[in-house]
């Protein structure tokens, strides 16, 4: 298309990746997806990874996908992930194993044998990290002592690996780094007090580069083999994947807090500096970069992953509901009749995710949901109250008044999430794009490339490009009463 420029986004969450072309004319952007494919876990021996290779042919594939339908050069190329997870190279640049999977079981009991080394407020002091069991930190003191990690030359997040394997460059790219619980939150670097603490090879920890590095252009090989004919930049973009959706959530300001929602749900506020006090670490809020040295203030919730394992369970025994099905269903049940924690230890990995809700609900002596549209709302009131449950705790730790909760991402495309969570939080819900993640991604590398000016005229720019649906507040259930109920399920969960 005369006037335009092309950008690849390559935007890989934890069920599902998508290559997707973002075309720029000047003022405003739009989005067309080019190849869609399957991510998940793949059962190892005892353990869970991720087919790294495969993601790397879906890459190749997904640039031949571009060079056949449109010869036009390309202003970048970017990649973005989920966090936490990485691979190991040799001396000569091969991947040792296939990286483990974050909810692979290895770390299990792992972090209280950290807690005796390094004390979780000595921790948190330095990082700022929630503390999460399958955090990097973790993942590489459960692997002390194997052989990999002792043949190991480089680590490297995901985004990062699939990065060195279409440039040859090693390196951490600042936001999805800081993700580890490894990096000192003020001086944005690696912290080798704790490396040297917990006897973990810092010299494998690759230098670090801010979002919007070019990294070089992707190999002549690659190029030649998709049928590019010219030199495309790669570009580091926030390589988190939630870095990048908060990049692209329109009007976002100092009483907006956001919802990344998809498989997680990460609720967060914008702030220049990290907040590192006792009361943050006591309600687990955690500190993750941002672009232009901003600070992602923010808190991982369940998310869609309830309703997502129960959709599968489901189908495993024959029964095939769509989105819009069980939406429906929801609808008709019965408000606030039964409510869960998304982020209790027995949601993390259950073999059956519905026998796990009913299960809970017993043992918190509640009505179990007792058809598929009750287990459907209580999934989605329970993420709508846990959204208030933080979005007040953000309010307390910041000393800011949310007056605008605006939601990103696949599940913003929820209709009853989005209300219920105006409903359950008393506050305008601002829903859109979608395609935050992407949009993030492709907006990282269009600052870098000098077609826009700054990151704030790329959020306009998004706000211009993409329609928002506003949901407003109503007089829907006892909502303040089923909050007061929901703390304490909240607060039993973080003693276990």
């Amino acid at each position: 298309m005369a006037g335009t420029t092309n950008f690849l986004a390559v935007d890989i969450g934890a069920s599902s990746g998508r290559v997707m072309l973002g075309r720029w004319d000047g003022q405003r952007f739009s989005l067309e997806e080019l190849r869609r494919f399957w991510n998940g876990p793949v059962e190892q021996g005892e353990h869970i990874h991720w087919d790294a290779a495969r993601l790397l042919a879906e890459i190749k594939a997904g640039l031949a996908d571009y060079a056949a339908r449109d010869g036009s050069p390309l202003a970048g190329i970017g990649i973005d992930t989920w966090a936490v997870d990485y691979g190991l190279l040799d001396a000569g640049g091969r991947l040792l194993c296939n990286p483990y999977h974050y909810r692979d079981r290895r770390t299990q009991g792992v972090p209280a044998q950290v807690d005796v080394i390094i004390s979780p407020e000595r921790l948190y002091a330095i990082t700022g990290i929630q503390r999460l069991p399958f955090n990097t930190i973790y993942q590489l003191f459960s692997a002390k002592g194997d052989s990999q990690l002792a043949a190991a030359e480089t680590l490297l997040l995901m985004p990062d690996l699939l990065g060195y394997w279409l440039t040859g460059r090693r390196v951490a790219e600042y936001t999805n780094a800081s993700t580890t619980q490894l990096l000192d939150a003020r001086t944005r670097g690696w912290s080798f007090e704790l490396t040297d603490a917990l006897g973990l090879p810092a010299q494998i920890l690759p230098p670090l580069v801010e979002p919007g590095t070019v990294l070089g252009n992707l190999l002549p090989e690659l190029r030649d083999a998709a049928g590019l004919r010219h030199d495309v930049p790669v570009i580091a973009t926030a390589t988190h994947d939630t870095a990048s959706a908060v990049v692209a959530v329109p009007g976002l300001d100092e009483g907006s807090a956001y919802i990344s929602s998809g498989t997680w749900s990460l609720v967060g506020v914008e702030l220049p500096a990290p907040i590192l006090s006792a009361e943050a670490r006591a309600l687990s809020v955690t500190n993750e970069g941002g672009v232009g040295g901003t600070i992602r203030f923010l808190k991982n919730v369940g998310g869609l992953w309830l309703l997502q394992e129960c959709q599968r369970q489901w189908e495993r025994a024959g029964q095939v509901y769509s989105w819009p099905a069980l939406l429906a269903l929801a609808e008709q049940a019965t408000p606030l009749r039964a409510l869960v924690d998304p982020d209790a230890p027995e949601f993390l990995a259950p073999a059956d995710m519905p026998a796990a809700i009913h299960t809970y609900c017993r043992e918190t002596r509640q009505p179990a949901p007792d058809d598929i549209g009750g287990l459907v709302r209580c999934c989605l009131e329970s993420l709508a109250l846990k959204y208030r449950w933080v979005v007040e705790a953000l309010e307390q730790l910041t000393g800011r008044t949310i007056t605008t909760i605006r939601v990103v991402g696949g599940g913003s495309q929820n209709a009853l999430l989005c209300q219920l969570t105006a409903d359950a939080c008393g506050r305008p819900v601002v829903a859109g794009p979608a395609e935050a993640t992407a949009m993030g991604n492709i907006l990282v590398q269009a600052v870098a490339t000098g077609h826009l000016a700054d990151i704030a005229a790329g959020r306009r720019a998004v706000a211009e490009s993409f329609p928002q649906t506003t949901y407003l507040p109503q007089d829907s259930g006892d909502w303040d009463a089923a909050a007061v109920g929901f703390s304490a399920l909240v607060a039993a969960s973080a003693r276990v």
